[in-house]
C-alpha cells in the first residue's frame, strides 16, 4: 500500500470553528489512499479525502447525506450520476443524495479532495458500493 499523501493544509484547520483539542484526529487508510477527518457537529461532517495516483474511490451512493467535494491539489475525474467533471485545484462539484458518484485519480500527481457531508446520518456505514476496484462489500444501512 502506498504512503499516506499528507498534504499541508495551511492555515485550513485553523480557520474551522473548533478547538483541535476538542476532536480527536480521526484518520482511515483506504485501498485508494485515506481520509482524515477534519470537523463534525450535527448534520456536516468535513473531511480530507487523499486519492493516491491511478487509482479511484468505488462507485456509490447514499441513503441518508448529499456531499459537496472541493478539489485542493491534484487533478481529478469525478462522476456524477451520467456526468463526468474534471476537477483541478479550482473547482467544486456537488452530489445529491442518492446520486450514484466517483472519483478518480488518473494522473501521476497526488489529489486532495475537501469534502463536506451534510445529512442526518454521517456513517461510514451509509455507504452502497455498486462497482470496488478493491472487491470491498457493499455497506446497506
Amino acid at each position: 500500500m502506498e504512503e499516506n499523501l499528507n498534504f499541508p493544509i495551511p492555515n485550513l484547520v485553523a480557520h474551522l470553528p473548533f478547538s483541535q483539542r476538542s476532536l480527536p484526529m480521526e484518520s482511515e487508510e483506504r485501498p485508494w489512499g485515506s481520509w482524515t477527518l477534519l470537523y463534525e457537529a450535527e448534520g456536516i461532517k468535513v473531511k480530507l479525502i487523499e486519492v493516491n495516483p491511478g487509482h479511484r474511490l468505488s462507485l456509490q451512493y447514499h441513503h441518508h447525506r448529499s456531499e459537496y467535494w472541493t478539489c485542493i491539489a491534484g487533478r481529478a475525474s469525478a462522476q456524477v450520476g451520467d456526468d463526468m467533471v474534471e476537477m483541478d485545484p479550482r473547482s467544486s462539484v456537488e452530489i445529491p443524495l442518492g446520486m450514484l458518484h466517483r472519483l478518480a485519480n488518473h494522473g501521476n500527481e497526488p489529489v486532495a479532495i475537501v469534502e463536506v457531508q451534510r445529512g442526518h446520518i454521517l456513517r461510514e456505514d451509509d455507504i452502497v458500493r455498486l462497482e470496488d476496484d478493491y472487491h470491498r462489500i457493499a455497506s446497506r444501512p
